[in-house]
C-alpha cells in the first residue's frame, strides 16, 4: 500500500491504535526492504528474515525480542498473534527464495493472504472489530488492495524479474513464459489482467459488503483504503493494460476529499 493512503487512513485513529498500526507498518516495511534488497544475495536476505523469525519467536516467549521491541506495544496492548506476524515474513520469503513469475492461481493466493490479508488480521484486531466480520474483511479486503498493487505495478515488478499474474491466465491467452518484460509487453496481457480485476472487484463488494453491515469498530481506516485503492483498480481498468502502460496514481487532494467525504458519512 502506498505511504501516503495508509498515513491518511492511520491518522484518523485514535493515538493508541494509530501507534500501533504505525508499529505494524514499519514491521512490514522492513521485511519488505529485506526482500527486495537486491544488493544483498538470496542467502542473506532468507538469513536476515530469519533473524525476524526468530525474534517475533522471542517476543512472543517472553524472551529478549531484539528488533521485534518495535511491535512489542502493539503485541501487548492488542493481543496481536504471532502467526500473522509469521505469515507476513512467509510471504516475503516466497520473493526471497525465487522470483515469482507467473505462479499458479492457488500459489499466488497464498502469497496475497501473507503479504496482505494478514496484514489485514493484525490491522482488523487494533481497529476493535469483532472476530468474525474482522477475519472476513482482512481476508477479502487485503485480496482486493494486493491485486490492485500486482495491476497498477505491472511495469515495475517486470524489471525486478516478478509477473504476480496467474500462471494458467498467462498461458490461456497464448503467451509463452520468456522474460517477464517479454511476457507483460504482450499485448494479450491486457485480457489476463482484466481477468485478475475481476477477482479484485469480487473482493471489493465483499469487504464493501461486510463494512455496510457496520460491525463494531474503527471502520474509517478500512472504508478509506477501499475507497482509494478501488478507485485506482477503476482507473487502471479504464486506462488498460496494452503497452506501453500509464501508472495511474492519486494525488493529495483527493486523497484528502475522500478522508472528508468518508468522514461526513460515518
Amino acid at each position: 500500500m502506498s505511504g501516503s493512503s495508509f498515513y491518511a487512513g492511520m491518522r484518523v485513529l485514535p493515538k493508541a491504535e494509530r501507534e500501533a498500526m504505525y508499529a505494524i507498518y514499519g514491521f512490514c516495511r522492513l521485511v519488505d526492504d529485506i526482500a527486495d534488497d537486491d544488493r544483498r544475495d538470496r542467502a542473506e536476505r532468507a538469513a536476515a528474515l530469519d533473524v525476524w523469525r526468530r525474534d517475533i519467536a522471542a517476543l512472543y516467549a517472553g524472551q529478549d525480542p531484539g528488533q521485534a521491541a518495535l511491535v512489542a506495544q502493539a503485541v501487548r496492548r492488542f493481543d496481536l498473534r504471532q502467526e500473522d506476524f509469521q505469515a507476513v515474513i512467509d510471504g516475503m520469503a516466497m520473493d526471497v527464495d525465487r522470483d515469482l513469475r507467473w505462479p499458479p492461481s492457488a500459489v499466488l493466493d497464498l502469497y496475497c493472504d501473507r503479504v496482505a490479508s494478514a496484514v489485514g488480521r493484525l490491522s482488523v484486531r487494533v481497529f476493535g472489530m469483532d472476530e468474525e466480520p474482522g477475519i472476513a474483511l482482512a481476508f477479502h479486503l487485503g485480496r482486493a488492495l494486493q491485486y490492485t498493487n500486482i495491476l497498477r505495478d505491472l511495469d515495475e515488478d517486470a524489471a525486478i524479474g516478478r509477473v504476480y499474474l496467474p500462471g494458467e491466465a498467462i498461458t490461456a491467452a497464448g503467451i509463452e513464459f520468456t522474460t517477464p518484460i517479454e511476457v507483460v509487453g504482450d499485448s494479450r496481457i491486457d485480457g489476463v489482467c482484466r481477468q485478475v480485476a475481476e477477482i479484485a472487484h469480487r473482493h471489493y463488494d465483499e469487504a464493501r459488503a461486510i463494512l455496510a453491515g457496520r460491525p463494531a469498530g474503527h471502520l474509517l481506516a478500512p472504508r478509506l483504503m477501499e475507497a482509494v485503492y478501488a478507485r485506482v483498480l477503476a482507473r487502471t481498468e479504464a486506462i488498460g493494460w496494452q503497452p506501453p502502460r500509464t501508472r495511474v496514481k492519486m494525488s493529495k487532494p483527493e486523497l484528502l476529499w475522500t478522508v472528508v467525504r468518508l468522514s461526513v458519512r460515518r
